[in-house]
């Protein structure tokens, strides 16, 4: 496995913990899900593509194996939600791009050939994906065509298939790849920009109009004296269904039961962390007290005065005050208790320039060499070129050079860094290897303090959990009705239903509360009317929900949009209304002051007014419009804007410069790009593709 080996190491140091931030294993175990559903039901699609249903275990498959790849190019392998959720966006993604976007593009004509393939990955037209990767390059950093082959002669004898795993992904994103630079390029050929339309494009923003308006808002109060109709509600929504487009959504109300700790509860607690104060103040050995007793646990982190406020204000108050000893027992409001104790004391800088040369965990005796190479003054940069597997890092330019670090922004295993000596090369082993560290600036040191804090939260003991889960058990018997049934239940019992509508499947958050997913699974499995039986969370939640409506994906019915609709012709019936009833009281008038006074309203000036910025202007896009093109040296008829009506007129206009060929042409391209992003986005809309991943995930 030498091979993915030097894929690690020639990816550096701070490449590879970057990728390590995004792309990390995600494993579940079906079994965590329903085990008895039929397999063939929608239900247990994650989605469908282009017609193609995408099955919960194939998506899973997928998965897994972007999961190895990832394995396989950063060395790591974390576990957390925003991770795991990176992964599965790139298993769908590589299924749209299978299932869909290739079939368009070869639709549309395109192909990537055989011979094509070959010189891309190995020809005389190299793929930047091969030619940038970091396992075909050799040890001066240069693409190499005998490490391509090497790695594929490698298949063969790979009992583990991994190799195999990765020359496939490499592959299939080359020709994707080349898809998708083919279908831009074809795109791109349409965005054409003629003269008369540069020229088009330079007039309209560089000529700016400077008016005086009068603005009268809309009324706040209803006008009884406006009608909408049930038929204009119809047409307005035939005429604008393709508004009316939605995601699935829920509507719902929930009690949920909160368990707290009693007062005895407390007491425990407190009783706890007292037993613990004497030790705490006097031990020697911190790191394995705290792992015992606290819930926090050691760090070696330098506080700054007001770093713990977040922690705690009584702690972070002692600590600013205190060079030592150990502080009083402290509780917040959610009964959680805290000491500290001021462990060290010292001037520690923010940040430090770090470079390093990285070695092989078994060559130390090597690292000590080189300390002594470059403590007798031999250059860093050119010690690193010759000797360090991370021929990427370069922060100012020279090799072995990581840049700036922080306590927040630090490589596992490096905090040595921030106390070390300006100048002085030392050895240090991380997971990564074994590294030549040497510190060679430090912004003005600080006093801090690193400091230790016992921590300990009141937890509910059993006999509470049963309180509260009697509670609920009481609300979900007299909820089992029905809807009404659940209502009767909440007043009865003085509870509190909380109303949420347009819940979407991925929610798996109820205000504060989180990991609530099977909430959400359960008002989407069920019909209008239906109450839930208790459904946990956390071990520390106890819902009871009842569906009130349910939204299909694709068009909002007219029933639901009824109201939405009626308000938004109301208010255009409104504005125009109040336009007619300015021009009746100031027909004849022909001074805005004069028309101003009319009114009762005062006169606003606008400078610089252009067209084709109108949105950065903020003002009525309606009123930026027609002043764009209105005679100079008139009074307006009155202008229905959404937030009033305008009386205007327009002083002057004027032609600037400012707005060059080349920002047109800019402009022009940024336009282009944005349409060439927007190619899947419209394949996908086209085709009515589902993405049910929400209901697993």
């Amino acid at each position: 496995m030498a091979i993915l080996q030097k894929t690690r190491e020639k990816a550096g140091l701070a490449v590879s913990i970057i990728i390590a931030l995004a792309l990390l294993s995600f494993i579940i175990d079906p079994g965590t899900l329903e085990t008895a559903f039929n397999a063939m039901s929608s239900k247990n699609d994650v989605g469908v593509i282009n017609g193609k249903k995408i099955s919960y275990v194939d998506f899973q498959q997928d998965v897994e194996r972007f999961t190895t790849i990832n394995e396989m190019v950063t060395g790591s392998s974390a576990q957390n939600e925003q991770q795991q959720t990176q992964v599965r966006n790139v298993a769908w993604q590589s299924l749209i791009d299978k299932y869909l976007f290739t079939v368009k593009a070869r639709e549309a004509g395109i192909n990537v050939g055989e011979e094509e393939m070959k010189e891309l990955l190995a020809g005389d037209m190299v793929s930047p994906l091969i030619s940038q990767n970091p396992a075909f390059l050799d040890e001066n950093g240069q693409f190499s065509k005998e490490a391509v082959q090497n790695l594929v002669n490698s298949i063969a004898s790979d009992q583990t298939g991994r190799l195999k795993i990765y020359w496939d992904y490499v592959q299939n994103s080359v020709n994707t790849q080349q898809y998708y630079l083919k279908y831009g390029s074809l795109i791109s050929a349409t965005n054409i920009q003629n003269p008369l339309m540069l020229k088009r494009a330079i007039a309209d923003n560089n000529v700016t109009t400077n008016v005086d308006f009068v603005l009268v808002p809309l009324p706040y109060s209803m006008d009884s004296t406006i009608t909408v109709s049930d038929s204009e509600i119809s047409s307005y929504y035939k005429d604008h269904k393709q508004l009316f487009r939605q995601n699935a959504s829920r509507d719902m109300e929930y009690v949920v039961f909160e368990v707290k700790p009693s007062e005895t509860d407390v007491n425990a607690a407190s009783e706890a962390i007292n037993g613990l104060y004497e030790e705490f103040a006097t031990t020697g050995n911190m790191k394995s007290f705290l792992a015992r007793n606290s819930e926090k646990s050691y760090s070696d982190y330098w506080y700054k005065n007001g770093e713990l406020a977040s922690v705690n204000s009584d702690i972070d108050a002692f600590v600013s005050a205190n060079n030592e000893g150990t502080s009083e027992i402290f509780k917040n409001s959610e009964n959680v208790f805290f000491a500290a104790r001021v462990l060290e004391t010292a001037q520690i800088p923010d940040s430090v320039f770090v470079k390093h040369i990285l070695l092989s965990s078994t060559d130390a005796a090597k690292a000590d060499s080189l300390v002594e190479v470059l403590s007798k003054g031999e250059n860093f940069a050119n010690v690193a070129a010759t000797n360090s597997l991370d021929t990427r890092s370069a922060a100012d330019g020279e090799i072995g050079s990581l840049g700036w670090f922080t306590q927040n922004y630090m490589i596992p295993g490096f905090e040595s860094v921030l106390t070390a000596q300006i100048g002085k090369p030392y050895v240090i082993t991380t997971q990564y290897g074994t590294h030549v560290v040497e510190v060679t600036a430090k912004t003005a040191p600080v006093l801090k303090k690193r400091v230790a804090i016992l921590q300990k939260t009141a937890l509910a003991s059993n006999e509470t959990f049963n309180v509260y889960y009697s509670k609920a058990t009481e609300f979900a018997n007299l909820a089992s009705g029905g809807y009404q049934a659940y209502k009767n239940a909440a007043d009865t019992m003085g509870l509190y239903s909380h109303p949420l509508k347009n819940v979407l499947e991925g929610n798996s958050t109820y205000g504060t509360i989180e990991h609530a997913k099977e909430v959400t699974r359960w008002i989407f499995d069920n019909k209008v009317g239906k109450v839930s039986d208790i459904i946990t969370v956390d071990n520390n939640y106890f819902f009871v929900a009842a569906v009130t409506g349910i939204h299909k994906e694709g068009y909002a019915t007219l029933e639901e949009m009824k109201e939405p609709i009626r308000q938004q012709l109301y208010s255009e019936k409104l504005s125009e209304k109040a336009a007619q009833d300015i021009a009746a009281k100031i027909a004849g008038l022909d001074d805005l002051q004069a028309i101003a006074d009319t009114l009762h309203t005062t006169v606003s000036s606008g400078v610089d007014i252009r067209f084709a910025s109108m949105a950065a202007q903020g003002l009525d896009p309606k009123f930026i419009g027609v002043a764009s093109v209105a005679p100079e040296g008139q009074i307006s008829a009155p202008v229905a804007g959404s937030i009033g009506t305008y009386v205007f007129k327009v002083n002057s206009r004027e032609t600037e410069s400012f707005y060059t060929e080349d920002d047109a042409k800019n402009a022009a391209s940024q336009m282009g790009s944005y349409t060439t992003q927007m190619i899947v986005p419209v394949m996908v809309q086209d085709a009515n593709v589902k993405d049910n991943r929400a209901r697993f995930f």
